[in-house]
């Protein structure tokens, strides 16, 4: 995934939690907004140091990160994912089903052409 659809800055993904457009379930947190100005849709992923070890979390991050690649979101989107604890004991279709499940609530996917 190329770098031009991460966001980095903190104050950027404080503005997008400030927002308060959330969806949730036991495993994770989706915060995300419209904005207008973007060429493509950005996201950010957040996994707590309580997870675990760094190579567990980098694992989480790796497949959250696939998750994103795999679906098409429209062009003027920003998300942030947070992986819970709860997380940890998934498997990569768990995971999956459960983040687009998230993507699906809020909305974020494009329509595909019949």
């Amino acid at each position: 995934m190329k770098k031009k659809f991460r966001i980095k800055k903190s104050i950027e993904i404080q503005q997008l939690m400030e927002k308060r457009n959330a969806v949730a379930n036991d495993y994770f947190v989706l915060y995300y907004q419209k904005n207008h100005d973007l060429e493509n849709f950005r996201f950010a992923i957040s996994v707590p140091k309580k997870f675990g070890k760094a190579h567990e979390r980098n694992l989480m991050k790796r497949r959250i990160r696939e998750i994103v690649k795999l679906n098409y979101f429209k062009k003027d989107i920003e998300f942030f994912v947070i992986a819970k604890m709860k997380s940890k004991e998934l498997e990569f279709k768990e995971i999956k089903a459960s983040i687009e499940n998230l993507i699906t609530k809020a909305k974020l996917l494009k329509e595909r052409d019949k």
